[in-house]
């Protein structure tokens, strides 16, 4: 079954909007095939289970929920121009299921296209790229084209949880097995049997954990804390990682024999500012998703705000992206007339990226670190139009006092994390954020283990 269909009256009356938008469409592939029609035809025309588009030429363009059944969006979708880019996008976001990946960008589409064929093998696949460019998304995308599809999809964010419970919430443990274990667990491994999991920001796993990993993906078997008996598992293994890994096993924090185990089909997704052509669709799609579902009218993306969005350097990525949009419907709902909601450059607002400005003296409070030499001090962060705001203080006294401790300690990670008394992923991890909200790499060199 064709990824979108339609007449040939609708091919005509709405060319070349149709044409591009079928191609962008069928090189990405639809789990659910699309119905395009002109306004003017029989609703009645679409074929059962078709996701549902009328198109109609109008001096206004608009786009309207239609009726459909529950857990269903169709949509109506008036446009002035077919050969702007706001056509085009609005219909690439009509088209697109929430949750689901958008492309429009041709080294995108490649990347889904690819996607789509390793769903069919059980390879591992190893997603590389910056934070918030949507690596989650591409790993749900694999997991539902793949035969396992019905089977569970479980995402675990290896940063996010403590270290000392990371091997238990991995594999398991038994009632018993240290204290506080009260009862037994199956762990994310034996959650995700017969379907996929997903291994988040894997660079940040310790090394003692990662070579019980690489055990259980040579022998397809997990043995939970507290026992001494295998467990078979039937699980497709997807990693994500946001930092180089080849370079992470240079310097000896990664496995090398891990990374050769996962490193098996790798794809990477680039930064936004990088494909250019992705920040429209995903802008209407995201702008559909946060209007409520009883919603009829739609929001409408001016061709001046798709401008601005374009030209915008994107540091924070799809992530940020949606945080504009998201303000910019509050901000258009705000001053909309007749129920209808454009998001014009007006009410695009970016967001302001942390950066190193000088701290006043009353923000510059002593903490609680080893103190470094003056010469070595390091400028703190704060957000530049809001430098007193309390988030601002405390971020900012917190890459103080690790930068001083860190230049204290000749810049070896493993004595500052002793002595700051947090684990070195920990420190680590903070490094990677400070380094996101701008902060030069400079301010980080001659680090040692």
């Amino acid at each position: 079954m064709d990824a979108i269909e339609f007449t040939t009256a609708t091919a005509k009356a709405h060319a070349p909007l149709v044409q591009r938008a079928a191609a962008i469409i069928a090189a990405v592939g639809r789990a659910q095939p699309i119905w395009l029609a002109d306004a003017g035809e029989a609703a009645t025309m679409a074929p059962a289970g078709h996701h549902r588009i009328l198109l109609d030429r109008s001096a206004q363009p608009a786009i309207a929920a239609l009726p459909a059944p529950r857990g269903e969006r169709h949509f109506a979708l008036s446009y002035t121009d077919p050969v702007s880019d706001s056509s085009l996008a609005a219909l690439i976001a009509c088209a697109t299921r929430p949750g689901a990946p958008i492309a429009a960008d041709p080294e995108s589409i490649s990347i889904l296209a690819l996607a789509e064929r390793l769903a069919a093998s059980d390879i591992p696949v190893l997603i590389g790229g910056p934070t918030g460019t949507g690596k989650e998304v591409l790993s749900r995308f694999i997991h539902d084209r793949s035969p396992r599809a019905k089977g569970p999809f479980v995402a675990v964010n290896c940063a996010a949880m403590p270290e000392a419970m990371l091997e238990a919430l991995l594999f398991g443990h038994t009632k018993g097995a240290f204290t506080g274990a009260t009862q037994a667990t199956e762990g994310f491994f034996r959650a995700a049997d017969g379907g996929t999991l997903l291994l988040d920001e894997i660079a940040e796993m310790p090394l003692t954990l990662q070579a019980k990993l690489l055990r259980t993906l040579q022998e397809g078997e997990v043995v939970p804390i507290g026992s001494t008996q295998p467990i078979k598992i039937d699980v497709r293994i997807i990693a994500a990682a946001n930092r180089d890994l080849p370079t992470e096993v240079a310097e000896g924090r990664f496995r090398a024999d891990l990374f050769y185990r996962l490193n098996v089909f790798p794809l990477t997704l680039r930064a936004l500012r990088e494909r250019l052509d992705d920040i429209a669709p995903l802008a209407f799609a995201l702008a559909l998703r946060h209007t409520p579902k009883t919603a009829t009218a739609m929001p409408w993306i001016s061709d001046g705000a798709l401008a601005m969005l374009r030209m915008h350097g994107w540091p924070g990525n799809v992530r940020e992206l949606e945080n504009v949009v998201r303000r910019a419907l509050l901000l258009a709902d705000n001053g909309s007339k007749g129920g209808r909601i454009e998001i014009r450059p007006e009410h695009i607002h970016f967001d302001s990226p942390a950066r190193l400005v000088a701290m006043p003296a009353a923000v510059a409070a002593p903490v609680a670190a080893p103190v470094a030499p003056e010469s070595a001090s390091v400028t703190p962060i704060e957000d530049g139009r809001s430098g007193r705001r309390l988030a601002g203080i405390v971020q900012a006294s917190e890459a103080k006092a690790i930068m001083e401790t860190l230049a204290a300690c000749n810049g070896s990670r493993v004595a500052a994390a002793r002595a700051l008394g947090i684990s070195e992923r920990t420190l680590r991890y903070r490094l990677a954020s400070f380094r996101d909200a701008g902060i030069p790499a400079t301010a980080f060199a001659g680090g040692r283990r």
